[in-house]
Order: C-alpha cells, then sequence, then structure tokens
C-alpha cells in the first residue's frame, strides 16, 4: 500500500504541467512557519492567529494558510504567508493590528511565545517550476 501511494505521489510531481500563459509566474516570497505548540495551548494559539488574520482582513491582505497536522513528523502548525507587506498596504496593516488590540515590538515576542515550545520559519520564493528556475541560472 505505501508503495503503491509512493508511485502515485511520484508519477504526479513528474507530471508535465500544462502553463496558462507563455510567460513564467512571477514568483513570489512566501513565509513557511513550523510551529510545535506548548501542551494545553492549541486553542489559544489558534485564537491568535485568528486575530492577526482579523488584522490582515482589515488592511486589505489574504489571512495565513493554515495546515493543521494530522500524521507523521512532531509539528501542530504550518502557516504560509507572504514574507512582506505590500508598502502600499503597511500603513493600513500597522492601523489595523492596532485596531484589533494585537501587541508590537517585543510585547509580541512575549505574548506569541507563551503558545509555542518549538517553531521554524524560512522563506521561499514560488510557485515556480524546475525549468523556470533553472532559466534564472547565469551560463
Amino acid at each position: 500500500m505505501i508503495k503503491s501511494v509512493l508511485v502515485a505521489v511520484s508519477l504526479l510531481l513528474c507530471a508535465p504541467v500544462v502553463a496558462a500563459a507563455a510567460e513564467p509566474a512571477p514568483v513570489a516570497s512566501t513565509m513557511v512557519e513550523i510551529y510545535r505548540i506548548a501542551p494545553g495551548q492549541h486553542q489559544a494559539f489558534l485564537e491568535f492567529i485568528a486575530k492577526c488574520d482579523e488584522a490582515n482582513k482589515l488592511a486589505g491582505l489574504p489571512p495565513r494558510q493554515l495546515y493543521i497536522h494530522s500524521d507523521g513528523a512532531d509539528w501542530d502548525f504550518l502557516l504560509l504567508q507572504p514574507a512582506h507587506t505590500p508598502p502600499e498596504k503597511a500603513a493600513a496593516f500597522d492601523a489595523a493590528w492596532d485596531k484589533v488590540g494585537l501587541p508590537s515590538g517585543s510585547n509580541f515576542f512575549f505574548e506569541i511565545r507563551k503558545y509555542i515550545a518549538e517553531h521554524t520559519d524560512t522563506v521561499t520564493k514560488g510557485p515556480t517550476t524546475a525549468a523556470d528556475y533553472l532559466a534564472t541560472a547565469s551560463k
């Protein structure tokens, strides 16, 4: 069973992708955050993230994409969001952040750490294809 699932996933990863346009899609920076939550803090963490998403909504930004662990590794939640606030949305975002009552500066650090046992984050570029990315390499 596991072998057939691995074969199916491999085939999907290697399947040709139909391009919607001749131009490669623009590549954006995405923040990938992986959290292992402190015992008993799962609901409180999600309530905090929901407030952050409310600030995004008020500022005209999308909410974070939330993935919830269901099997395998030891993380609880994975969040995807743009790595940077667009400059034209920065003032609206700051005002929305204050309006929903979220902490800033070191207070943000202290507040979010109440919920977290461990976390990692990284900035990625994508989505893209192997061919498009290779085309950016210097010859």
